[in-house]
């Protein structure tokens, strides 16, 4: 089962299940990933696996920067919402590397491209990323391989 229809599947759970909140963001992603696949590729175009989480990591992205704003704001009700939403969308991504294999995955990039200084952090952190494959915060990753490099 595709990514879309994963979605589509869930979605239809939660109508019979009457989960209202649920329903909303998973209607929400229905609609982004509907939206990045226009701006893809046309009415008719589908997402692959690949750019269709994109699309929820940028969701859950959002979702956290909505909670730091709340949280400064003094809005902790919403902030709350937002979480809640966050943890419905991040049942549709991969699991996330841990802290130790995100050091590994940050030490293999740093071996394959031989990099030694903080000029070279661009280069490391598209290795890493790839080497990632979607299953580490960029925020994180970025923090890793600037604790590595001097």
């Amino acid at each position: 089962m595709d990514f879309q229809a994963r979605v589509d599947e869930e979605l239809k759970v939660a109508m019979k299940a009457r989960q209202a909140d649920r329903l909303s963001v998973l209607r929400m992603l229905k609609t982004a990933l509907k939206n990045a696949a226009l701006d893809k590729g046309g009415a008719e175009a589908r997402l692959d696996d690949a750019s269709a989480q994109a699309v929820v990591r940028n969701e859950v992205k959002r979702r956290q920067d909505a909670v730091e704003s709340y949280e400064k704001g003094g809005r902790p009700e919403l902030a709350v919402k937002e979480r809640e939403e966050m943890e419905v969308l991040a049942g549709f991504l991969p699991q996330q590397l841990s802290a130790a294999e995100l050091e590994e995955l940050v030490g293999r990039a740093l071996a394959e491209i031989g990099a030694t200084t903080k000029a070279q952090m661009g280069q490391v952190m598209k290795r890493a990323t790839e080497l990632a494959e979607g299953r580490a915060d960029g925020r994180a990753l970025s923090q890793a391989v600037s604790a590595r490099l001097q």
